[in-house]
């Protein structure tokens, strides 16, 4: 995995200063990269019982499809507000650096359903426990969360209250 965090592009001071930025678009455009993520997460989530992959905006819409596509299940978008064209459900939350709101359409998890919520990191998780927030307030059971990027030392991690984590890459200091 080493190989990896080699492909991932660091931005200081974005978008705010102090903050180090973990690019992954180096890492997405690389397709030898990109494979052996996507098959890294695939083998992960192969055996597991999903029904629908939710891919929170933006990052997590690249890989999302991806993954939904090889485990043959369907895709729903997490947005952010005012995106999604139909009547929708909405959460709003903190970020390290601010506030922020997801969207998800009211037909999009039914009662019962089981989901994958997918993003690129894992910072605070402010983003990624409202997304499992608001699928489980649509009725969805959250059956695991998968980040390519961990920061693990920002202890995001315990706001998802136990939920199946899943983070490629882990990242213990900046």
């Amino acid at each position: 995995m080493e190989a990896l965090k080699q492909k991932i592009r660091n931005v200081p001071d974005f978008p705010i200063p102090g903050i180090n930025f973990k690019d992954v678009t180096t890492l997405f455009k690389d397709p030898a990269a990109f494979r052996m993520a996507v098959d890294r997460f695939v083998q992960e989530y192969a055996d597991k019982s999903i029904d629908i992959v939710a891919g929170i905006e933006a990052r997590g819409f690249i890989l999302a499809p991806v993954l939904a596509y090889h485990m043959g299940k369907g895709i729903v978008p997490l947005r952010k507000p005012g995106k999604l064209p139909a009547e929708t459900r909405r959460i709003e939350f903190k970020l390290e650096y601010g506030t922020d709101a997801l969207e998800l359409h009211l037909d999009a998890v039914q009662p019962g359903d089981r989901v994958l919520i997918v993003d690129d990191l894992l910072a605070t998780g402010g983003t990624a426990a409202a997304a499992c927030q608001l699928v489980e307030d649509a009725g969805g059971v959250v059956a695991g969360v998968g980040f390519l990027i961990e920061l693990s030392f920002l202890e995001g991690r315990r706001r998802l209250d136990g939920r199946p984590v899943f983070s490629l890459l882990e990242y213990d200091s900046d």
